[in-house]
């Protein structure tokens, strides 16, 4: 965990929400989507389902180990990391490979989640266990690669974050391409990670390192900063508001610790949807669940960017803090800021200049799936998984998808944000999009 991350902790007492926030994260013209028929996902409530994920009973059968080890590599061998992120020069990154010639499997993290979250681990057990090698990176928003891989620090931009993930795929490939035989390269990423992976595919195809076979973007966003608002509007939903915080995150770690208690297994997602059963949030609470499990995220965000960039939005310009310094008070600043006010404070204003004459609601529109349209609906190689219940995006939204894939995207009735990503079903259709079966 970083700095920043540690203050949070210890500021709110939030252990038990940052568990359950484990499982968050992290649809017409001319053609139609293969909608989904005979759902047996057992969650329905859109919010519920972003929190709970799968229950057990439920879940794909997978392997429970798998040789997914943590490397690390330098990026930028000149960077001088900022001394309070000392920890941050080199990017982690996880690998599972196999002893013969195998397809290999990049995996993109979603928002604020890191190669080796719960997801990406999920998600690395099913393309083991169906053959291929994997390599899995964080999100650029992940602070860890925003220290060691980002170029500029200052994330968002759709193209400027693919590039990133680009050279970052591109020195892992190097690294690892004398110890195991490739036969062919394939992307794939959930939320944020999706929609990366989708530059991140057309970005190969000018510089061709790669010439990604298969692609798959799993609940994507339509426009980051639609998404990002909508979800920083979810805070608002805390009984009382967000000065009533603490109440709020009393009372999870109240039916956290008795369901404890009572509970002969501690641990998965059981133990989780028992929880949640024991809480009886509304889903206004729910949604309050998430946005506050999105701002932990995007506080530190915020900070790192800040830091890395030394642009003196939360901290002083030129200010040096080192790996001893206090960051209470600047924790207390970020937790306030949502992804909106990143974006017209910071991010719009550092961008600018690369960018004369664009408007805020231009820019808007340059970092979202509409800007690469063309791409999407001619190319043959990436599909999506969506839900039509999904909690990040707008009403309306959910038609991008096949209007722009067509028979390419499958929408599945309801799953909220990732809920079902291990669900039986969706897990053997991810994993066939990348099969000879899935594919022909």
């Amino acid at each position: 965990m970083d700095q920043l991350g540690i203050h949070v902790t210890k500021l709110i007492s939030t252990q038990v929400l940052l568990a359950l926030c484990t499982f968050l994260f992290a649809s017409l013209a001319g053609a139609s989507a293969v909608n989904v028929k005979n759902y047996g996902y057992p969650i329905t409530d859109r919010f519920a389902a972003t929190v709970v994920g799968t229950p057990e009973g439920y879940e794909a059968q997978l392997p429970k180990h798998i040789p997914f080890k943590e490397k690390r590599i330098i990026i930028f061998p000149d960077r001088v990391t900022p001394d309070v992120f000392f920890y941050g020069h080199e990017l982690f990154y996880s690998a599972a490979l196999q002893d013969d010639a195998a397809p290999l499997m990049f995996l993109i993290a979603g928002t604020g989640a890191s190669h080796s979250g719960t997801k990406n681990y999920d998600m690395a057990r099913a393309f083991y266990q169906a053959g291929f090698h994997v390599i899995a990176i964080s999100s650029p928003t992940y602070n860890n690669f925003v220290t060691a891989a980002s170029k500029t620090g200052v994330v968002g931009d759709a193209e400027r974050d693919a590039e990133d993930i680009y050279r970052v795929f591109e020195m892992i490939w190097a690294e690892v391409k004398d110890d195991i035989e490739v036969t062919g390269f394939n992307v794939t990423g959930y939320s944020l990670g999706g929609f990366n992976a989708a530059y991140v595919s057309k970005l190969d195809e000018e510089r061709q390192s790669f010439n990604f076979e298969h692609v798959l973007l799993i609940n994507p966003p339509v426009s980051i900063y639609n998404s990002m608002s909508l979800l920083d509007r979810m805070i608002q939903n805390i009984p009382g508001g967000v000065d009533n915080f603490d109440t709020f995150v009393n009372k999870l770690i109240h039916a956290y610790t008795t369901t404890y208690k009572e509970s002969a297994d501690a641990g998965g997602d059981d133990f989780l949807y028992k929880v949640y059963k024991a809480l009886d949030l509304k889903d206004e609470e729910l949604a309050a669940l998430i946005g506050t499990s999105f701002r932990i995220s995007s506080a530190s965000l915020v900070f790192t960017s800040d830091v890395v960039a030394n642009y003196g939005y939360i901290k002083p310009r030129g200010l040096p803090l080192n790996r001893y310094s206090d960051l209470t008070i600047y924790n207390e600043v970020a937790l306030r800021l949502g992804f909106t006010d990143y974006y017209h404070e910071f991010f719009f204003p550092y961008y600018r200049a690369d960018y004369p004459g664009i408007t805020r609601d231009e820019f808007i529109s340059a970092i979202s799936l509409h800007s690469i349209t063309d791409y999407l609906r001619t190319t043959k190689k990436i599909t999506v998984m969506h839900n039509a219940d999904d909690v990040i995006l707008e009403p309306g939204e959910i038609n991008f998808f096949p209007k722009v894939f067509g028979d390419r995207a499958t929408i599945y009735p309801y799953g909220g944000h990732c809920g079902n990503m291990n669900y039986s079903e969706n897990v053997a259709h991810m994993v066939a999009t990348f099969t000879e079966q899935g594919n022909r």
